[in-house]
Order: C-alpha cells, then sequence, then structure tokens
C-alpha cells in the first residue's frame, strides 16, 4: 500500500511546489476551446493543446531526459527525433507541396509579388524585438528577433523550422544565451492563423474604399498546361537553390510534394502525402510543438512580447500586400481588387477565403477567391524563401 501512496504524494507535492502547471492546464483548456468548439485550426491546436498538458503534468515523467538507466520520456522522443533535425516541418512541406494547386499563381504571376510584399511583417517585428530589447525587461537577440520575425508569414510549419534552426545555432555558439522560444513563436503563429477572419477584416476595410472592395476581377480563359504545372516546381527547386540556398530544403520539399501531385503517375504517393502521412506528422509535431512548454519555459513575460510582436508582424504583413495592390494599381490597365494583396499572408486557404467574405459583403457577385488564392500560394513561397535569407544572414552576424 505504502508503495502506491508514496508516488501519489510526490505527484502532489510537485503540484504544490509547482502551481505554475495550472496556468498551463487553463491555458491548454482554452487551446482545446478555440480547436474544438470554435473549430479554428483544430487538426493543429488540438494535437498542440494535448502537449502542453502532457509536459506539464507533475514529475514530468513524459518529458524526461533519460539517464541513470531510464530512457527518455515518450514527448522528449518525438522532440529528439523530429524537431533537433527539421523531420517533422519539413514533412509537413511535403504535404503542403502535395495538397496545394499553383494553377492561380501560373495564371496571374503578378500576384507573387503581393506574396513578396507581406514578407515586411517579417521585417517589421524583427526590428520591434530588438528595439525592445533595448530596455531592460527584455534580452532577445537576433536570433531570437528572427524567430519572432517569422510569425508575421503565418506559417506555422516555417515558424517552427526557423525558430528550431536559430535554437540549435544559439546553443551551438559558447558565448550566446538562447532563450527556448519554439513553443511560444509555433503556438502564436497557429494562433494567428486560427484568428484571421477576426484580425483581417478591420485591416481590409480600413485601408480599402469602398469602390475598392467592389472592384471586380476577370477570369483567363487560357488553361496551364500540365507540362507548365511540371516544369514550375522542377525550375523553382533549381532557381531557390542557387539564389537563397538556405530555404531550398523547404522549397524543394514542397515542390517534391508539388511534382508528386501533377505528374498524375503517382496518385498513391500523392494522395499519401495529403493524408497518412501528413496526419500522422501533424500528430507528432502538434505533441512535440505543446511539449516544449512546460511552465517553466512558457510562463515569462518574454512570452506576452512574443505574441504582441506576433501580432505587429501579422498586422503589418495585412497592410503590406494591400497597400502594394494599390501602387501596382496605378500602372495596371485592368486594376485588382486591392483586397487580395491581404491574402499574401501564408494562412492558406483562411486568408483568401477572408477576402472573398469581404468581396461578398460590398457585392454578392464578386467572385475574387482564386485570384486571391495566388497571393495566399506565393505568401507560402515568400515566407520560406525568407526564411532561408534569415538562415544565410543572422548567424553570420552574430557568430
Amino acid at each position: 500500500m505504502i508503495d502506491y501512496i508514496e508516488p501519489l504524494i510526490e505527484g502532489i507535492n510537485d503540484l504544490i511546489s509547482n502551481p505554475k502547471m495550472i496556468i498551463m492546464w487553463i491555458i491548454s483548456g482554452l487551446l482545446f476551446y478555440v480547436g474544438i468548439y470554435k473549430k479554428k485550426e483544430p487538426l493543429l491546436l488540438v494535437p498542440i493543446s494535448s502537449g502542453i498538458l502532457l509536459a506539464n503534468l507533475p514529475m514530468g515523467e513524459l518529458i524526461r531526459i533519460g539517464g541513470n538507466g531510464e530512457p527518455d520520456g515518450f514527448l522528449r522522443i518525438f522532440q529528439n527525433i523530429g524537431m533537433t533535425n527539421d523531420l517533422l516541418p519539413l514533412l509537413i512541406f511535403l504535404g503542403m507541396g502535395a495538397l496545394t494547386d499553383f494553377e492561380p499563381v501560373l495564371s496571374n504571376p503578378k500576384t507573387l509579388l503581393l506574396g513578396a510584399a507581406a514578407q515586411i511583417g517579417v521585417f517589421a517585428a524583427l526590428l520591434g524585438a530588438l528595439f525592445i530589447s533595448m530596455t531592460p525587461f527584455f534580452d532577445f537577440g537576433l536570433l531570437e528577433a528572427a524567430s519572432i520575425g517569422i510569425i508575421g508569414g503565418a506559417d506555422g510549419p516555417t515558424t517552427i523550422f526557423i525558430s528550431t534552426r536559430m535554437r540549435e545555432i544559439g546553443n551551438s555558439l559558447p558565448l550566446y544565451q538562447m532563450s527556448d522560444i519554439v513553443g511560444a513563436t509555433a503556438v502564436a503563429a497557429y494562433s494567428y492563423m486560427a484568428l484571421v477572419p477576426i484580425i483581417q477584416p478591420p485591416i481590409i476595410r480600413l485601408f480599402t474604399t469602398r469602390n475598392e472592395r467592389r472592384i471586380r476581377m476577370d477570369y483567363s480563359d487560357k488553361k496551364i498546361s500540365k507540362r507548365t504545372k511540371i516544369l514550375f516546381p522542377i525550375l523553382t527547386i533549381i532557381i531557390v537553390s542557387i539564389l537563397v540556398p538556405d530555404a531550398s530544403p523547404l522549397i524543394s520539399i514542397m515542390m517534391f510534394g508539388n511534382i508528386l501531385r501533377e505528374s498524375g503517375v503517382v496518385d498513391r504517393l500523392a494522395k499519401t502525402a495529403q493524408n497518412e502521412l501528413m496526419n500522422i506528422v501533424i500528430i507528432l509535431l502538434g505533441l512535440s510543438v505543446g511539449a516544449t512548454m512546460p511552465a517553466s519555459v512558457f510562463l515569462k513575460i518574454e512570452t506576452i512580447s512574443i505574441f504582441i510582436l506576433g501580432l505587429v508582424s501579422f498586422i503589418f504583413a495585412t497592410i503590406s500586400g494591400i497597400l502594394l495592390a494599390k501602387i501596382m494599381n496605378l500602372f495596371l490597365k485592368k486594376p485588382i481588387n486591392p483586397m487580395i494583396g491581404a491574402a499574401g499572408v501564408s494562412a492558406v486557404p483562411m486568408a483568401a477565403r477572408v477576402v472573398q467574405n469581404e468581396a461578398f459583403k460590398e457585392d454578392p457577385e464578386n467572385y475574387i477567391l482564386m485570384h486571391a488564392m495566388g497571393p495566399n500560394i506565393a505568401g507560402v513561397i515568400g515566407t520560406a524563401t525568407v526564411a532561408g535569407v534569415l538562415l544565410a544572414i543572422v548567424p553570420q552576424l552574430v557568430g
């Protein structure tokens, strides 16, 4: 009987000595609520919420570091396998590539510019993180600032990819005190992806006029050939690998997934990447991300600043896309609806749907969803490319 009572007492004592665990249970519950009842990004928020809960149980058995004859905890094994070597975020990109139809981009290539403009938000948050680090309350270095900035792309896998990379780089530098913000940046990115329908509409209405929101865009009758759809991912791999080598892991694996989709001869592989593989990786990645958030790591003032800076980054990204669309209209014979610039963030397809909903409010017969998908898809490529640029430049500056 005593053998059962002693572990119980140890667990209770651990909870009493670490009351912050209860706060993390509440945070986990809030994310469960958003994912399950509000149905916002449930495929990721439910596993992440579960990981947060499991990482904040008394005694921390699931996230323990092995030794003295004991193995690593269950969730620690996931982290070691998938988040220290980029495996899980890259496999997510494989599935994204297999799910993505690039026809909206290929039929209207100028929308690539709108996806690029949205990346201004990344650098706005990066500079913001460095600015607040001048105060005595925060201690963000350039590596942490880069990890926070990428939140503005509203791309969870890219955020995890670059945050993990920056953490490993920081830990390898003997004189650099690296903060572990992988969990905070990932949850911030996925939270803002889920909140796109709430955050973007007021910004769109503020920076566009009613007449601009009513602009209709014609659809091209020109069909994109299968050859073009196959050549696009191949050429993208080559060009990005030459121009931005550090972005090639993300872009290349995404384009490989798209080749599986567009080739038409490996349907089994394409469907596996789209479904079974994607689902398994989402479970593992979500649990791993949540497990990086024990109370001792997450409940800091820096975490609040990360969420605020991430929101600033996302707002700047939305505004930048809209303003570039307005500038482009000064030179185009047929104007584009500037709202599609707001879809330049990587939240696919939520941002494009928000733009369509705003168009319907002004004109129930104004269908611009596929036009908005162009910059939306371009935003994914843009955020991954910016991640490569940061990986190429930032370590050189701190090394």
